[in-house]
This record gives structure tokens, C-alpha cells and sequence, in this order.
């Protein structure tokens, strides 16, 4: 069995990048290593794991954390459950591509022809929305 981590970039529901790393990678560590460059112009719209992304790309937003001593606010959670509804696009193109199967669960085939595969699993998701 083979631990492969791989990542998804989404604009509108549309897979326009893809990243791989060996072993378990921490999402953020995998975005900035595989120097993925986003269009200062675009929002990028992550989840919590990205926290430190603004530093890289400053038209960013990143839900807020709760922290033991600091509880969020009720205008905290309506952030948060704004961008929530603006990722829905992005998690809708992650199911597409999980139902194949090969982003699901553990990789057990060469290392070598993952990438390739993902790529041609993220086509076929893109064809069959339209794009």
C-alpha cells in the first residue's frame, strides 16, 4: 500500500489543477511546495487548513478558528457559514472525483502512473460537467 496525498485546485467548480507529494503531506505544506500560482485577481476561498495563505496570496479567505479562550462570535459564525456556502462548488468537484475511487481510500497500484491516473479521473469529471 502506498501513501500518495494529492490536491485538488477548483475555479468554479471546474478541477484546473492538480499536485501530488509521497507519504502524508499537510495540505498547506503541499500547496506552497508544489508552487501552485493563483491569479492575484482570483479569491481564493480555502478551508482551515490554509491558515497562512494570505501571506502568499493576499485575495484569500480562511473561516475562523475557535480557540479555548477565544469562542467565535456570532458574526464569526456567519463568516464562517458564508464561505461555507461559497466552497460548496469546490467539495461538489472533490465528490466527482472521490467517486472513482482513487482519491478515497489507499493507492495500491505504482506510484509511478498515480498522477497520470488522478489527471485522467479529474478529466473525465470535468467532461462530465460540461467544462
Amino acid at each position: 500500500m502506498h501513501s500518495i496525498k494529492g490536491q485538488i485546485t477548483v475555479r468554479e467548480g471546474q478541477i484546473i489543477c492538480t499536485a501530488f507529494a509521497k507519504g502524508k503531506t499537510h495540505d498547506f505544506s503541499l500547496f506552497k511546495n508544489a508552487k501552485t500560482r493563483i491569479n492575484p485577481n482570483d479569491m481564493s476561498i480555502t478551508d482551515k487548513g490554509y491558515i497562512g495563505i494570505s501571506k502568499l496570496h493576499g485575495n484569500s479567505l480562511i473561516p475562523f478558528k475557535k480557540s479555548k479562550k477565544r469562542p467565535l462570535s456570532k458574526q464569526d459564525k456567519f463568516y464562517n457559514r458564508v464561505i461555507s456556502m461559497l466552497r460548496v462548488s469546490n467539495e461538489h468537484a472533490f465528490r466527482e472525483v472521490k467517486i472513482f475511487r482513487i482519491f478515497a481510500g489507499v493507492y495500491r497500484n505504482r506510484r509511478k502512473r498515480f498522477a497520470l491516473r488522478f489527471n485522467l479521473v479529474c478529466a473525465i469529471a470535468n467532461r462530465i460537467k460540461g467544462f
